[in-house]
This record gives C-alpha cells, structure tokens and sequence, in this order.
C-alpha cells in the first residue's frame, strides 16, 4: 500500500481478488456457518482466526478497522458502536476496581461524565490535569496504581491542542500508555502515534463518517507499548486469561495484538458494543474522501475565525490556525496542515445573546453533532456540557457564552453571511 494517506484514505484495508465486488462487501449476518464443531472450537480457543458471531467480530468491521488502523500507523484496530463505547473500551481494558487513570481536564463533556461519574461508580479513580498544567503537576497527579493517561488531540470543544509529546514521556516515565481521542484532527491532520501516543480513539460519527449517517467508533493499538516491561500493572494482557483457557494475550500475539485482542474478546464478548456491518459500510465511504474534505473544513475554519476576530459582536474566538490563538504554536507543531473545521467563540452579551444568535441563523442548523459536511452549531452550556457545573463548564473551558460553530464544507462566504446576519440581531 503506498505511504501517501490520500491513498490509503481510498484503498487503504481491504483488497479484492479477480471477480471479488470492488466496494467492501457488508457481510449482514449475525452467525457464520462451519463444517466441524472441531472448526468452530479453535474459533473459541482463539488458536484460528475467523468469525462465528457477529457480536464479537465481523469481515466488514475489521476491513474498515484495518483502514483505520493504516491511516494511524497502529498494528490493530477494533470498530466500536459508538465514540463513547470506544472510549470506554479503550480505558476498561486496561483499568478495574480500585485502579486510577489520568486525563485533560478540557476533553469532551460526554467523556469527562463518562469517567468522573459512570467509571468511577466501577470503581475506577479519575484526576483531570489542566491541559496546560507545569510538570510537577502532571506528575503529583500519578498514582502507584495509575493505568493510562488520556487526553484529546484537539478538545471539543475548547479547542485546546494536547502537547502530545510531554503527556506521552509523563505517562511513560510511569510505565503507562498515553490514549488519545484524535476525533477533531483526524489522522488526514495529526498521527498521534507519531508523537509518543500508544493507543487512539475516534468518534467515527464526526469527520470520518463525514455525511451524518451513521454511529460509530474505533479503538486503534500502535503496537509500540510493551506490556511485559510493566506486567504488575496489566495483568489482564500479561498473566492467564481464565475465561479463554488460560491465554496470556501478550505472550500469544505480541505487543502489536495483544490490546485489540483482548477488547475484542473479552470486552466485546462481553459489552456487545459492536458497530452495525451497515454502519461501517457507510463509514469507509466516508472514509474515501476524509482527506479531501478535511482540507475544505480546515478552509472554511480559517475563514470563519478571521471574520468573527473582527465582528464587534463577538467577545473571544477560539481557532488554533488563528494567529494570536494561545495554542497556535502548538497547532503549527501538532497540525501543522490544519486542525479541524470547528470554531468556539463567545457571543458579546452572554447566554441570552448567543441563544439568540443561533435562533437567527439559516444555514446552520442548530444539531448536537458535528464535524460533518453541512454546517452546525451548538450551545455546549445548554446541552452537551448541561450536566456540569458551573465550576465544571470552567475546568473544561465552557463559558456560557460559547458557541460552537461547526464549518461544513459549504461555501465559506455563504457562511460568514449567516453568521454577520445572525450576529446583527443582537445589535
């Protein structure tokens, strides 16, 4: 497979042979038939590669998941019936009942309830670090029985780019892997693995998806973190797995396999959290044209943030191409071919002012989504971010004046149209 991502993007996990469809085929079936119960068992023993129940795996799945996985440079890669369940998987298959895990404290609000609230009920500690926090902070924020560090390539929606870098050599100075959610920039923008991260997570509903269609998410292993050099802390991936006759998944697949294996046959077997065949099959188109489009979402942000850095309506505009932006430096290093096509800034008259902006807009609609062809925005405050307090929606960067602006890849004057007008019914 060629090296260029645009390629991979369209070709990228799945090869037909002579007289094979052209589009990967969806395999819609919930059970798989064999010849032997012998055949069927080496299935279960995990001693033979194949599919007996769509649940836990199927062709169509692993296809895009390979795709996926190219795109990020990992080894492996497992898709998810939603961002959420990839989030989760990502840190439960690491972490249980009285274990500890660090993350930013700006990811994304469904996340941060996900941790602090649902996750910790499991028994699972959580500490939030400031993004921007020194080193000693990151560091008194570790624990002796820490598992992972989590955080987001570029926040949603604050907009806060992660230095990858530093969160990755904190997280491995203590012997755990750094997961990242690369949902906004996308691997077409930023390959966290690039940068130190071990394991990434996407929300495939965003900018993978691209045309609004279908749920999903995807958990991809770099390959590079080595479990044994830390067996103590991971004994789900290096001692015997009861449940699958006494398996050691690191010892069986190796560094480059043992995560995705174990998610996808435990957590999955489990949880059930599979991805719909259809689903996916509506992802990979998606996917065959994700680097093109981001490219015109990046251009539109752009465009969008330097009109709203001169409207007199507005108070703040966050964008981390905008020069001036705190995070442009690390945009330039992290992303430096764009970061993303969403735009946060805050209404100049507070919560009333920017409710009222949205009620006036016509050609974005007022959605919880984004990040996908057609231009939407949201008020976090009200809805995404509505279970946090006030204290909450500040830790993570949520003014009550924040709207988040999501460009499609309409015309970018049509959109700065929209906006002036909307804008000009608070005057």
């Amino acid at each position: 497979m060629s090296k260029h991502i645009e390629t991979t993007c369209v070709q990228g996990g799945y090869t037909p042979g002579n007289g094979e469809p052209r589009q990967i085929p969806i395999i819609q079936s919930t059970t798989f038939k064999y010849d032997t119960s012998e055949d069927m068992g080496k299935l279960f023993d995990l001693e033979a590669s194949g599919y007996f129940y769509t649940r836990l795996q199927n062709p169509t799945n692993d296809h895009v998941a390979a795709k996926i996985a190219a795109l990020e440079g990992g080894t492996a890669a497992m898709l998810t019936s939603s961002g959420q369940a990839a989030s989760f998987f990502s840190v439960f298959n690491l972490a249980g009942v009285g274990d500890h895990v660090v993350a930013s404290s700006t990811i994304y609000g469904g996340t941060y309830n996900l941790f602090a609230v649902t996750m910790k009920r499991m028994g699972i500690d959580f500490t939030f670090v400031s993004p921007d926090c020194t080193d000693e902070e990151l560091e008194a924020a570790f624990r002796p029985n820490t598992k992972a560090v989590f955080g987001e390539t570029i926040a949603n929606p604050a907009l806060v780019v992660l230095d990858i870098e530093r969160f990755a050599k904190a997280a491995h100075a203590h012997g755990v892997p750094l997961i990242i959610d690369n949902t906004f920039a996308t691997p077409v923008n930023c390959r966290p693995i690039e940068w130190g991260a071990d394991i990434v997570v996407h929300s495939t509903t965003k900018y993978m998806d691209g045309h609004g269609s279908a749920v999903g998410g995807c958990i991809v292993d770099s390959g590079k973190f080595d479990w044994m050099a830390h067996a103590e802390k991971f004994p789900g991936l290096c001692t015997p797995d009861e449940s699958y006759h006494g398996i050691t998944y690191v010892t069986k697949f190796g560094n480059g396999a043992a995560y995705i294996t174990k998610a996808t046959a435990q957590l999955m077997r489990d949880f059930g959290a599979i991805q719909a065949p259809q689903n996916a099959f509506l992802l990979n188109l998606g996917l065959e044209s994700l680097h093109v489009r981001m490219a015109r979402h990046c251009e539109n942000g752009l465009a969008v943030a330097k009109y709203l850095s001169r409207s007199d309506m507005v108070d703040w505009v966050r964008y981390p191409d905008l020069p001036g932006d705190k995070y442009y430096e690390l945009a330039r290093k992290y992303l430096p071919n764009g970061s993303c096509g969403v735009v946060s800034f805050g209404v100049k008259g507070g919560r009333k002012a920017a409710e009222n902006f949205m009620k006036h807009l016509h050609i974005a609609a007022i959605e919880t989504h984004v990040a996908d062809a057609r231009t939407c925005c949201l008020h976090p405050a009200s809805a995404t971010h509505r279970q946090m307090n006030d204290d909450e929606l500040r830790k993570c960067g949520i003014l009550p004046e924040l709207v988040r602006f999501s460009c499609g890849i309409e015309n970018a004057e049509d959109l700065i149209a929209d906006i002036d007008q909307a804008l000009a019914a608070n005057r």
